[in-house]
């Protein structure tokens, strides 16, 4: 199985919020939405900290535009 070693956190482009959830789900290669309402039962249910989805939008870059060829 091949890897690619030059995978990287970004937020993504296809945001709600800050792009961090479509970030992880690109990442991993999950389902956006999956990721998303994980992340909220999380947050709701209290084992996960809004503070941590602040301190990753605030840390994760921005994803760079895509050129279109």
């Amino acid at each position: 199985m091949a890897t690619n070693e030059n995978k990287r956190l970004f937020r993504s482009q296809d945001s709600i919020i800050a792009g961090v959830c479509a970030g992880l789900a690109e990442f991993f290669g999950l389902d956006t939405s999956l990721v998303r309402i994980a992340t909220l039962l999380l947050i709701f249910f209290g084992g996960l900290s809004l503070w941590v989805y602040i301190i990753l939008w605030l840390i994760v870059p921005k994803a760079p535009k895509r050129l279109n060829a």
